[in-house]
């Protein structure tokens, strides 16, 4: 199955055969994370987990639950969420005396608590950040890991002194996840959303829209300016230095977990399987023995001695000595679950005291000495990710194409591609637009300046944004 020409299919058999996902849950948009997929869900979290506790963020754990009453203090928020969240009515035969709801995010279970903890100047800001499962009823069509009714997610809330001061949050924010990102090797647009498609009691909204061989966008982060929206809701101010008291100005940010590792395996991996990052690959070598008879103990003796010089070097380093499989049968696996590195090791490499390391990205064969294997194998990581960021940041600019005139948005969106246009941020042109488009407006980037080279392409009159339009998950 090819990856360009049917996408669906291809990522489903990706999922399924690479033991990332199994979709067959008997609850449709619920999904069991596998072996394989959970390890790598594992590392790219380590990674963000990371960057936010170096930044000052700490982590807790909020409750799955949140109270009907605290869920509906922000207007815009309840608006926003209220078709889509899972109630909790009864327990047991019991119905509850209020009604409970799973959460589809988090400010609504976090802010309370912050009103109680939030006293003085002294405390602020206040950066929390939790990794978990959150629950969507959506009403389009699920598609594993893209659009799910339980999605993996970490979610960061802060509470700071002034605008000033969330206007460099949301800056860091920004940073934080570019930055991981990047050493996943993904290509993505950063996009100001529109007013009328931002978060739920938002100010404002910044998306990160990857690229997906489908022509739509996968939405892996978003980050959110507050302002004083819920602090007033849920009363959550500070005394400030001079005795006064005063609201807290908030920001949150989540990184889609779950689109994430969908983003990985859509933009980097090809015919043959997956293609990692070899930060986040659960194996990052593997070691195939090429043994015959006659040669096979002192082959396999050797293999081992391979393995454990590599595993000493600090890399997850496996040893394939299955018997009943031959070395392409081996090669075939390792490359559907996309290991960065196969290590040969053949008579003639054991005789000569080499190895021969063929990389996933290329398949180019490389014969090195033993001592140089850690060292080549590592400079070969960088090598990888390196390749992956720049195949597909050439993939993203194939994917934007730029469209001057209304008739051309239509069959740009139809050939799976994304559209630039100029736009004079008029309500009816943006509603013209999507109608005519058949795309959602994603919004303008803010990581390079894009000044309109023409006019509105709905009616012509002077341009102020350029915008990105294309479908979505």
């Amino acid at each position: 199955m090819k990856k360009f020409e049917n996408f669906s299919q291809w990522f489903d058999e990706i999922l399924f055969n690479a033991d990332i996902l199994d979709n067959r849950y008997p609850v449709k948009g619920f999904a069991v994370y596998k072996t394989w997929g959970f390890k790598i869900i594992k590392r790219i979290l380590q990674i963000l987990e990371e960057k936010l506790d170096e930044t000052g963020h700490i982590p807790m754990l909020f409750p799955v639950v949140i109270p009907e009453d605290a869920f509906a203090k922000e207007s815009e928020h309840i608006k926003g969420f209220s078709s889509e969240v899972f109630w909790v009515t009864h327990a047991g035969d019991r119905e509850l005396d209020r009604r409970l709801l799973l959460r589809p995010t988090s400010e609504t279970a976090m802010y309370p608590m912050f009103s109680l903890w939030i006293r003085s100047h002294a405390g602020l800001p206040l950066k929390v950040y939790q990794s978990v499962a959150v629950y969507r009823y959506e009403t389009k069509a699920t598609r594993p890991l893209l659009r799910m009714r339980e999605f993996l997610w970490n979610e960061a809330h802060t509470a700071h002194k002034n605008w000033e001061d969330a206007e460099r949050q949301v800056k860091e924010a920004i940073e934080i996840y570019d930055g991981v990102f990047k050493r996943l090797g993904l290509s993505y647009l950063i996009i100001m959303r529109p007013d009328f498609d931002k978060f739920a009691g938002a100010v404002y909204s910044i998306a990160f829209d990857a690229w997906n061989p489908d022509g739509r966008v996968n939405q892996i982060g978003t980050v959110h300016n507050l302002g004083e929206n819920f602090a007033r809701a849920f009363e959550i101010t500070y005394e400030d230095l001079d005795g006064s008291h005063k609201y807290v100005v908030q920001t949150c940010y989540g990184f889609g977990v779950s689109r994430v590792l969908a983003a990985i395996i859509a933009q980097h991996s090809d015919d043959h399987g997956l293609i990692l990052p070899p930060e986040v690959a659960p194996i990052q070598v593997v070691i195939v023995p090429i043994v015959y008879k006659g040669v096979a103990e002192d082959v396999e003796a050797y293999a081992r001695e391979v393995y454990e010089i590599i595993r000493r070097g600090g890399l997850r380093v496996h040893l394939d000595d299955t018997p009943d499989k031959t070395p392409g049968e081996k090669y075939y696996y390792w490359e559907m679950f996309g290991v960065p590195v196969r290590v040969e090791v053949g008579p003639r490499d054991q005789r000569e005291r080499k190895v021969t390391i063929v990389d996933r990205l290329s398949f180019r064969r490389r014969v090195v000495e033993l001592g140089e294997v850690v060292e080549t194998i590592k400079g070969l990581f960088n090598e990888i990710i390196e390749g992956l960021r720049e195949r597909s940041e050439r993939t993203l600019k194939e994917f934007i194409k730029d469209v001057s005139d209304a008739s051309a948005l239509t069959k740009i969106i139809e050939d799976k591609k994304i559209a630039r246009v100029s736009w004079c941020e008029s309500i009816e042109c943006a509603e013209k637009i999507r109608e005519i488009s058949g795309g959602e407006i994603r919004g303008y980037r803010i990581d390079v300046e894009e000044k309109p080279k023409g006019p509105c392409v709905i009616c012509g009159r002077e341009a102020k944004k350029v915008i990105y339009v294309a479908k979505a998950y």
